[in-house]
């Protein structure tokens, strides 16, 4: 097998800048500006190790793009490499929130904001269907991936089925269908000894747990404690990706905690929505306000920060701990069987976060409405918004026809945005 070449630590360092400043629009399309930059134009990564990577990350509790971002700085410099990449992917996202959110707490929503990211929101959506496209034609290999996908979407779409269940189907379905011929794969990769991967579960969780702890001995502020408590079971326990998490947030800060007003966890899921980075940057948000309510803006910032560490440590962990596994299953048939099967669900994952945004970036008002069992988003028609259209189609035309780089096209749809909102 012919291994892709390994670049140096800075010019990774600098792909995954690119990389984390250009990530906008959600997972499909972070999970797009990788295969574009690290598959397509870098090589440093191959079709199959993509792949692999992305489904495996997608079984995982957290943010899947995050993740696989991680992986691919795991694969071209080991832990470094890792740590490098993941952070590059959350650090920008993170202080556009931080600088937003102190805006919001100060000042409420700022309309020439709003409206950049409007711009910036519908380039997204033309990023997110050329992605789809994309990936659909790689990992749909055959009729059952496209049944898989479409059922994937519509058990996700329609009947909330719970996100590990559908992955959980898919890859006993290909498991139990892997072709006898594919069991003379071998597998490939270094071998991993079980006393280093023990040995960074504990460091990880150390790390993990130990400054949570040291803020709540030396600081009287109780509540760091609680979000540190609450964001941990938040990254354990939610699997599915951002919108999986926000659903089982949402319901909690504002209903059981009261951290935040119903109104003020919206306006953080827009904030978040339109910032690079993945969109489960929403909780750093959600935790600068509850600290800000309390104390002001030194506890919003410090509560921001705890809710970061908690939310993306284990992330690392959870990477750090199979990504030495992954290559060796893929390359077992029936495991790789069941990856491939997973990764065709993945595609019709993706296609619900994909119509589920570009729903919300055309209409102003989009309602969820259950009939018959089951769930339908419906735009309110006359919340059409024109601009976002034509902004779209313009995304759509400098990505697809003219090959602009993302972040000229980002720019230039901000600012179209700007215009079309003064004319």
């Amino acid at each position: 097998m012919t291994h892709p070449p390994s670049p140096s630590l800075a010019d990774a360092f600098r792909a995954f800048f690119k990389i984390g400043v250009y990530s906008f629009g959600g997972p499909a399309a972070q999970i797009a500006l990788m295969h574009r930059v690290l598959v397509e134009e870098e090589r440093w990564l191959s079709e199959k190790q993509f792949l692999s990577a992305l489904s495996f990350c997608m079984m995982l509790p957290g943010p899947e793009a995050m993740q696989l971002a991680t992986y691919a700085g795991w694969r071209l410099h080991g832990t470094i490499g890792g740590l490098i990449a993941g952070v590059l992917f959350v650090l920008p996202g993170a202080l556009v929130i931080f600088a937003l959110a102190a805006l919001y707490a100060l000042f409420g929503s700022v309309p020439l904001v709003d409206t950049l990211f409007l711009g910036v929101q519908a380039a997204a959506v033309a990023i997110v269907l050329g992605a789809l496209m994309r990936l659909s034609q790689k990992a749909l290999q055959g009729r059952a991936h496209w049944v898989i996908a479409g059922l994937a979407f519509v058990g996700i779409f329609c009947l909330n089925v719970p996100f590990p269940l559908i992955i959980l189907i898919a890859g006993l379905y290909g498991a139990y269908t892997a072709r006898p011929a594919e069991e003379g794969a071998e597998p490939f990769g270094e071998q991993t000894k079980l006393g280093h991967t023990l040995m960074t579960l504990v460091i990880g969780v150390a790390i993990w747990v130990l400054p949570v702890l040291a803020v709540d001995v030396l600081l009287d502020a109780p509540i760091l404690k609680d979000i540190g408590i609450f964001f941990s079971k938040l990254a354990v326990v939610t699997f599915g990706g951002a919108y999986a998490v926000l659903a089982y947030m949402a319901q909690d800060v504002v209903t059981n905690l009261g951290w935040l007003s119903a109104n003020e966890m919206m306006d953080g899921l827009g904030l978040a929505e339109t910032t690079p980075g993945p969109l489960i940057l929403v909780t750093q948000f959600v935790g600068f306000l509850a600290g800000y309510h309390q104390q002001g803006l030194w506890l919003g910032f410090l509560a921001g920060l705890v809710t970061l560490w908690v939310t993306f440590v284990p992330c690392f962990l959870w990477i750090f701990l199979g990504a030495p596994y992954i290559e060796r299953i893929s390359g077992m048939a029936r495991l790789s069987a069941a990856l491939s099967a997973i990764t065709a669900a993945v595609v019709g994952v993706i296609l619900n976060l994909s119509l589920w945004f570009a729903l919300h970036v055309i209409f102003a008002q989009v309602i969820q409405s259950t009939q018959f069992g089951l769930t339908f988003w419906i735009p309110e028609i006359t919340s059409l918004r024109f601009e976002a259209l034509i902004l779209i189609a313009l995304a759509a035309y400098l990505l697809m026809r003219r090959n602009l780089e993302i972040g000229w096209v980002l720019l230039v749809c901000a600012l179209g945005a700007v215009i079309l909102q003064a004319v």
